[in-house]
């Protein structure tokens, strides 16, 4: 019989708002520590603290109210949260897990290490050691900062030697939003560039495992991703075009690293499939994920659920689909600004679609929520979730047109 009855969630944004309809279901106590008033998630969850994550003081402070802490993203430095784990605090993640998904070059070496597919890549500390790193795999080369950076920021495309100043140039400048979210503390670890061959990639695939605090995984089915300018557009599962065997190997690669790795709740593999049908690990994350959205609605527990039963120690629900296609599509923020109003016409044309909208400001390009729609056919459901984000985006005003 698991004590945990609060857990705290640190980090403000989407994915600690859709924690709320889980916790409340399961009698779970939320309580959130916000990096500003108002956020997506202070908006839904009543006991809120407004502080830096990163200021020990408020860290302890906050996690001594808890019987367990967890995360809407992974840029807490992971000095605090050893300090706090040695203090008896319950860290689920813990911070040893939660370094691989900090920290890409760690990542690297620990999944070389375990024999789970990698581009070739490589620590560089200058543009000479860039260089030749470009000049033995063949140009282009991926170079990225290996703490900070989400949505494709922090990654740079190098296509020949005259380019190979650009990562350094960002890794030298003050540190900027990136970079102030990746942990450093004034103490903490500051990026390095990791090299990495380019991958010439056919789709994009994720893997998503929950794993228990006793060790026990189970996967989510294999999802292909869209993605357009680093950031996710569409989700469809299961992937379409990939046999039983081959899903069931990649779910298998996703529970490997989970456990190897020790996570203790929802662990997200991002994949890069080549023509050939293999696969390289491109990202991991250690929380609730963009691509795994789609099983809030769709499957027969949301991922944001067994996360939480994760930390709290509860057995892990069942992770299989409750139709046959789930195609989930972003709404970033366009010319339409009333999202709330926007609802009445979407929903009127199609009263199935299930819509999560996030409490955020309307900016270009900003994710502020998202559709989910379900079916048997992936034409017809794919069309139904794309005419429905575009119209909320107000990129739409006939939404029969492609459906």
């Amino acid at each position: 019989m698991t004590g945990i009855r609060t857990i705290g969630v640190v980090g403000g944004g989407q994915l600690a708002r859709m924690m709320a309809p889980a916790a409340a279901a399961l009698g779970l106590n939320l309580k959130l520590l916000a990096e500003a008033p108002g956020s997506s998630a202070a908006q839904v969850i009543a006991d809120v603290t407004v502080g830096d994550y990163a200021d020990a003081g408020v860290l302890g402070a906050f996690a001594s109210g808890c019987d367990a802490i967890t995360f809407d993203h992974e840029h807490v430095p992971t000095d605090l949260l050893r300090d706090l784990k040695a203090s008896g605090v319950l860290v689920r993640p813990g911070p040893d897990a939660l370094e691989h998904a900090q920290d890409k070059a760690v990542m690297r070496a620990r999944l070389t290490a375990l024999g789970l597919p990698c581009p070739r890549w490589r620590v560089v500390d200058s543009v000479a050691d860039l260089v030749a790193f470009g000049r033995e795999t063949g140009w282009p080369v991926i170079a990225k900062l290996s703490r900070g950076g989400y949505d494709g920021k922090g990654v740079f495309k190098i296509e020949s030697d005259a380019d190979a100043n650009v990562p350094f140039a960002a890794l030298e400048g003050p540190l900027g939003p990136t970079e102030r979210e990746s942990a450093t503390s004034a103490s903490g670890p500051r990026p390095v560039i990791l090299a990495e061959e380019f991958i010439d990639f056919t789709r994009e695939l994720s893997v998503i495992v929950a794993r228990g605090a006793d060790g026990r995984c189970l996967a989510y089915p294999v999802t292909e991703t869209v993605q357009a300018d680093g950031i996710c557009r569409e989700t469809t599962t299961p992937a379409p075009a990939l046999s039983a065997e081959r899903a069931d190997a990649l779910q298998a690669l996703g529970i490997a690293a989970a456990s190897e790795l020790g996570v203790v709740g929802l662990l997200a593999v991002e994949l890069m499939e080549l023509a050939d049908g293999s696969v390289v690990v491109n990202e991991l994350a250690m929380r609730p994920h963009n691509t795994g959205h789609w099983a809030i609605d769709g499957a027969r527990t949301s991922q944001f659920e067994n996360h939480l039963r994760a930390v709290a120690g509860l057995p892990l629900g069942p992770t299989d689909a409750t139709a046959a296609v789930a195609v989930m599509s972003n709404i970033l923020g366009g010319s339409r600004d009333d999202l709330v109003g926007g609802l009445a016409d979407v929903l009127a044309a199609d009263p199935a679609l299930r819509v999560q909208l996030y409490g955020k400001a309307v900016k270009p390009g900003r994710k502020v929520g998202h559709v989910t729609a379900l079916g048997d056919d992936l034409a017809t459901v794919a069309g139904r979730a794309r005419a429905a984000s575009e119209a909320l985006e107000g990129r739409r005003t006939n939404l029969e047109e492609d459906r």
